[in-house]
């Protein structure tokens, strides 16, 4: 795999989730320039996006206030 590519899963912390998911070694020793779709579908797959952060926030302010509703 070119230093690039392992640099760049180091930083972005996705050599855990390439692992995981060895099939990806593959496609990327074979298309180095793949990196930037495999980052987006590891960020979908578990759950890293933005709007999967927000969602997460609501969910818990949620729980928090049923919990709270719930002891008055």
């Amino acid at each position: 795999m070119e230093k690039i590519i392992l640099e760049n899963l180091q930083k972005d912390k996705m050599y855990n989730y390439l692992k995981e998911n060895s099939s990806f070694v593959k496609d990327l020793n074979r298309h180095p320039d793949f990196y930037p779709e495999f980052k987006k579908l590891m960020k979908e797959k578990y759950n890293l996006r933005l709007t999967d952060k927000v969602s997460n926030i609501i969910n818990d302010l949620e729980v928090v206030s049923s919990i709270i509703e719930t002891l008055e």
